[in-house]
């Protein structure tokens, strides 16, 4: 069910309101697991939200995999290499606005603070150049939003602020990963960062959604995206 404000000026149908008139023939909303997802486990680890709901999704799994693999093979320390694994982590199964800090949010309570820094500040860093560093503009940013675009002020004060930060490297390195490769070439293995989850990722005993965390309902949305309330 999407947000109802975000149905406004669109041509989407009104679903809320059609779906009430479907109770009239007996139909109930969706609550708990949409049969068209895979189930999850009782306690679900951060690889099996990978396995179940990022990879089943194509693309966002496909394009985390491939970054943190071009960004382990490059080298990097290995709290940089997860922040890249992570780095989008919000996007395509819990909100797509601000997903940067929604990401982070999420995982601030399981990774170091620099990882959780490191993926909220790459929403504002990815949008402007650093060349020296490696990182030029994407060609595919004036695609998305258009040649002129010019990014909101919050974003403009939150890169100045990242450009003088002691971790700006790591947020940096992100975006250079940021490889944007939507190709069919092989899928890298999800077990190939293991070792990188163990020692980085504290894995709550009771499963991410079930810990009492204060970020557990963002899990638990991931694994029930359809609930209607």
């Amino acid at each position: 069910m999407p947000a109802a404000v975000g149905q406004l000026g669109t041509d989407l149908p009104d679903f809320e309101t059609e779906g009430l008139k479907q109770m009239a023939t007996g139909a109930v909303f969706m609550m708990g697991d949409n049969p068209a997802l895979p189930r999850m486990p009782s306690a679900p680890t951060l690889q099996e939200f990978f396995r179940y709901r990022l990879l089943e999704l194509g693309v966002t799994g496909r394009h985390l995999l491939i970054s943190a693999q071009k960004a382990l093979e490059a080298g990097l320390d290995e709290d940089v290499v997860l922040a890249v694994l992570l780095h989008d982590i919000s996007l395509p199964c819990l909100i797509r606005s601000d997903h940067g800090y929604w990401g982070a949010q999420m995982i601030a309570p399981y990774v170091s603070e620099k990882v959780a820094w490191a993926v909220q500040y790459h929403q504002a860093l990815r949008y402007f150049a650093d060349e020296p560093n490696g990182y030029p503009y994407p060609d595919n940013y004036n695609r998305f939003f258009g040649p002129d675009y010019v990014p909101p002020e919050y974003i403009r004060r939150d890169a100045e602020l990242a450009r003088g930060h002691r971790w700006y490297m790591a947020s940096r390195q992100v975006t250079i990963y940021d490889t944007y490769l939507f190709d069919n070439g092989p899928l890298p293995d999800l077990e190939m960062f293991d070792d990188i989850i163990g020692r980085h990722f504290k894995t709550p005993k009771e499963g991410l959604g079930f810990d009492g965390s204060p970020v557990a309902h963002m899990w638990r949305t991931m694994i029930w995206p359809n609930n209607f309330l």
